[in-house]
């Protein structure tokens, strides 16, 4: 008998027909014997839908206030799906985040996990009952209902899992596990059978979309074991016990697991993207100590998050050029912002470019290999790809191109670091 928490998505519970499908998959667990917890998402679209009224209501909306309408997307779902499974014949009941309580800190509409009392979820699990527990949502300090931001969901269900010591968390998506890229892109991607949390957090803040940031770093906080892995099987599929999508380990059980099948780490995990970059230039800033300072402290204040830096060799006259990257979404913010400070700062002139994209190579084997980056530089050059920005860690490698050579630039780098499945559907290897 295990303790497992699953958590699905939208487009797993967008609509009755879905939710019964994953009342199967839940009731399939249960009847293992293992104690399970569920934790649900909106359905697709949704949030979006709600987020619109509040817009619709008042421009200048409260955000305590949009957190009351926009988190009763997930309170329908639990409901449906503990509805759902009771129809089936499972003891289950639906639990408000007020009423668990998941307790949650920060500013409404981007609040973070705090505490969880799982005291009354634990002793309901072990009487066989099944938890379903809405996402994205807890309590506040003033005690009110407080939303998680975008992908939130997945940072509840890490949370839940640590505070009733589940052996691992069940993240049911559209994908059927972390590939070595998108395989849209890349028909010969292949499946990985374990990846570890480094990595995880590094591929989810460059691109990939398959978790959330904030619960990958959660997880590997507590030490929770996340399986990525899909809900759109078929009834007769084998159960997420024998035929598991993508383990998210420590780095000890992914050393154990190589020690175990003989295997060799190979260099690069895997390849994200990112067209969410806008490219910003400063021109002729003053070439003295502070000077970029002025620059990224005024921005980090705002909350804008910078990426890519670079500062040219200061021309004879003490000037120089700083270049830099932040979220299209916040281009406008910031180049208002820079611009109130142009006489503080001293540059000339603003030059944006919303036309370049971020491609990341990332792999725990970048520690012990060398000439990660020299291979990914020729790569892209043997295409005629421009490289215009850099930036690295010590198990990461990203540039910045121009969007339009995004999908040729994965591909080219794909088969340059031997990711190439053997054929279209292997799905095999780590």
């Amino acid at each position: 008998m295990a303790r497992i928490v699953m958590k699905f998505g939208g487009t797993s519970m967008a609509g009755t027909e879905r939710i019964r499908r994953v009342a199967e998959l839940v009731r399939a667990q249960a009847a293992g014997g293992n104690e399970v917890a569920v934790v649900v998402s909106a359905m697709a679209g949704e949030t979006d839908r709600l987020v619109n009224f509040c817009r619709e209501a008042n421009p200048l909306y409260d955000p305590a206030e949009y957190d009351a309408v926009v988190a009763s997307g997930e309170q329908v779902t639990a409901g449906l799906l503990a509805l759902t499974l009771q129809g089936i014949g499972c003891k289950a009941r639906s639990w408000m985040g007020w009423q668990v309580p998941v307790k949650t800190f920060g500013a409404h509409a981007n609040a973070r996990v705090d505490d969880f009392d799982a005291a009354n979820v634990l002793v309901a699990m072990q009487a066989g009952e099944i938890a379903v527990i809405p996402g994205f949502q807890g309590i506040s300090e003033d005690g009110r209902v407080a939303t998680m931001g975008r992908g939130g969901s997945d940072t509840s269900a890490v949370a839940i899992a640590a505070a009733v010591n589940a052996d691992r968390c069940d993240i049911y998506t559209d994908v059927d596990g972390v590939y070595t890229t998108d395989p849209r892109i890349v028909a010969r991607a292949k499946k990985q059978k374990y990846v570890t949390f480094e990595e995880m957090l590094e591929l989810a803040s460059v691109g990939a979309k398959v978790l959330q940031t904030r619960s990958v770093s959660l997880a590997m906080k507590k030490n929770v074991r996340l399986q990525v892995l899909s809900s759109f099987v078929d009834a007769d599929a084998p159960s997420a016990d024998s035929l598991p999508g993508t383990m998210i380990v420590s780095e000890a059980e992914m050393e154990a697991y190589l020690e175990k099948e003989n295997m060799e780490r190979q260099t690069v995990t895997g390849i994200a993207l990112d067209k969410n970059e806008a490219r910003v230039v400063l021109t002729r800033v003053p070439d003295k100590p502070g000077a970029v300072a002025e620059i990224f402290l005024p921005l980090g204040e705002a909350g804008i998050n910078v990426d890519m830096i670079i500062q040219n060799v200061g021309r004879d006259k003490g000037e120089t050029d700083v270049t830099f990257t932040v979220p299209q979404a916040e281009l406008a913010r910031a180049q208002a912002l820079l611009e109130g400070l142009r006489d503080k700062i001293g540059f000339n002139r603003i030059i944006t470019d919303v036309k370049v994209a971020k491609v990341s190579v990332v792999g725990m084997g970048m520690k012990s290999h060398t000439g990660v980056a020299a291979t990914m530089f020729k790569a892209l050059a043997d295409r005629g790809i421009n490289v215009q920005a850099i930036s690295t860690s010590e198990i990461k490698v990203s540039v910045l191109i121009d969007s339009d050579e995004t999908e040729l630039a994965v591909r080219v780098l794909h088969t340059a670091y031997d990711l190439d499945a053997e054929d279209a559907v292997d799905g095999a290897g780590v």
